[in-house]
């Protein structure tokens, strides 16, 4: 059965068909790069005009002076050294704590199907229907007072690793995945003698590297870019984060160095998407196992 469009492919094969349609096509192609990379564009040479040029109106599309130290200035004078390593660290906490407790999670609810199971994803899945705001006082006291433990996490970045975890999206799209892997497979794991446990590990953990990747770099932008709340549970500035920072130090610091700082904190993000893309991509549209 063919499948109807809006230009046939009679059309698409005469000479004018391809004219147009490559016309539309590059046209559409400049236009989303233009509205991706601008941006980038205007981050990276406003970093690098000195303060007085980066305020002049109109505002210059090309720095008449290239100020590419500015760069090194922010990152001596903002010590954002010392700031990059706490965003790690809080990045890698939730990282690795939210897989730890989300992949079991979703596994469970998929495979091993517990009573209540459906119960137990459908009130987590309405959880997603709430603003996040209105989690922002429930969860402080949560943290300031830890159940059971009475444990204050503030300043601390076991604040931020364990609201981190609590993720309903990455569970369900962990579930999602999971479903799609054949029973048959797990039932052959476990007539060799293999346990839920390993059959985690040595199975599904392997084939299901698409989406760990994706729910990976969720988890880490989510951590890296995060500003309220680290605003409220890290309250020291010597804990604190790059976003945190770079707002706390905005209203005196030259806006060219500020800019530099904000670049600055966005380049690793950038990398690790460049370097993970395939995966994250191959994770985005994996619908099926193959054997």
């Amino acid at each position: 059965m063919s499948t109807r469009t809006l230009v046939s492919p009679s059309s698409l094969r005469t000479r004018r068909g391809k004219i147009v349609y490559w016309t539309v096509f590059a046209l559409v192609f400049a236009g989303f790069a233009l509205a991706f990379l601008f941006p980038l564009y205007w981050a990276v040479t406003g970093a690098m005009k000195p303060a007085e040029e980066l305020a002049r109106i109109p505002p210059t599309l090309v720095p008449q002076t290239w100020e590419p130290q500015s760069f090194a200035q922010a990152w001596d004078q903002m010590d954002l050294g010392r700031f990059f390593l706490n965003t790690v660290v809080v990045a890698a906490g939730a990282w690795a704590v939210s897989l730890a407790v989300d992949v079991p999670a979703a596994y469970a609810l998929s495979k091993l199907r517990p009573r209540f199971g459906n119960a137990v994803l459908g009130m987590m899945l309405v959880t997603l229907m709430l603003p996040s705001a209105a989690l922002l006082v429930p969860t402080y006291l949560t943290i300031t007072d830890v159940p059971l433990i009475g444990v204050n996490l503030l300043n601390n970045p076991a604040a931020i690793w364990l609201p981190a975890a609590a993720n309903a999206f990455n569970v369900y799209l962990l579930k999602r995945f999971f479903d799609q892997i054949p029973d048959e497979l797990l039932e052959a794991a476990t007539m060799d003698g293999a346990g839920p446990v390993r059959t985690l590990l040595r199975i599904v953990l392997p084939i299901s590297r698409p989406i760990l990747a994706v729910v990976s770099i969720l988890v880490v932008v989510a951590a890296w870019k995060d500003f309220i709340w680290p605003l409220l549970v890290l309250q020291d500035p010597s804990t604190q984060t790059l976003s945190v920072l770079l707002q706390r130090v905005a209203e005196f610091m030259p806006l060219n160095l500020l800019i530099a700082g904000m670049v600055l904190a966005s380049v690793p993000m950038i990398a690790l998407f460049l370097v993970f893309q395939k995966q994250v991509l191959a994770g985005l549209t994996a619908g099926s196992i193959k054997g």
